[in-house]
């Protein structure tokens, strides 16, 4: 998706290499690898993807579409809307919607089985507040959602991509944080966590390096929370010693 990798976050899916391609339209050019993986749906699935994806669903056109989305028809109201790159399976998407039901969430994810996980989660607990997005997170950001949109950008466990000649692939580059920098409203929040200490470095002076955005810590009064609840990928992570980094920052008033 809109990670210069792997789009998904990576919490509970790890699927196999697949040949990168050009993406963004021409306007933000950038190596992007979706990874290709199995994504079979089970029965139950298939029936709760066929009954309400056309309600809370969207695919997100390759070429950005006719223009923004109408997210007051969409969610049914005019709420601070919060964008989530890469919701992986969904658990923390339903976690993070059940704790702020006065936020609306679209949550953005290549994998349509992820999407059928989240979409079960939605359907369980009877979740008004999040909308789901499948295709490419930097197509959204530019031809999707409109400037000063956004209150919050959530962007967890990216892909960190490892290997030198691969972080070109890396989905927080200094395009891509200008682009979210320009959705966020005045006071909005790009909210980063990664375990990877390398990419969490870079993340940083990446995030530092935008004008438009200022460096907070979390227990300042922010308009949307930064508590997350652990991942079963996050477990694994501190299982390893791996530490989790939390990168905070809120845009500057103009």
């Amino acid at each position: 998706m809109g990670h210069h990798g792997r789009v998904h976050a990576r919490n509970e899916v790890d699927p196999g290499p697949e040949p990168a391609a050009p993406a963004g339209g021409g306007l933000y050019p950038r190596t992007t690898s979706f990874r290709s993986r199995r994504s079979a749906l089970s029965e139950a699935q298939r029936r709760l993807w066929e009954r309400r994806w056309a309600q809370l669903g969207t695919e997100v056109p390759a070429d950005g579409g006719a223009g923004p989305l109408d997210l007051t028809a969409w969610f049914g109201r005019c709420a601070p809307r919060v964008l989530e790159i890469g919701c992986g399976t969904g658990s923390a998407t339903v976690a993070m919607a059940q704790a702020e039901p006065d936020v609306d969430v679209l949550a953005v994810e290549v994998y349509r089985r992820g999407l059928a996980q989240l979409l079960s989660g939605i359907d369980r607990a009877g979740l008004a507040n999040i909308r789901l997005l499948r295709g490419d997170a930097v197509t959204v950001l530019h031809a999707l959602l409109a400037p000063d949109s956004l209150t919050g950008v959530r962007v967890f466990f990216p892909d960190p991509w490892p290997k030198a000649r691969h972080h070109k692939r890396r989905l927080l580059q200094p395009d891509v944080v200008a682009l979210i920098a320009e959705r966020l409203r005045p006071g909005g929040v790009l909210h980063v966590a990664t375990d990877h200490a390398g990419y969490a470095e870079q993340i940083g002076a990446v995030g530092d390096a935008e004008t438009r955005l200022r460096r907070v810590e979390p227990g300042r009064g922010l308009p949307i929370s930064v508590r997350r609840p652990a991942t079963k990928y996050e477990g694994k992570a501190r299982d390893a010693d791996r530490a989790v980094t939390e990168l905070i920052w809120e845009k500057r008033q103009s």
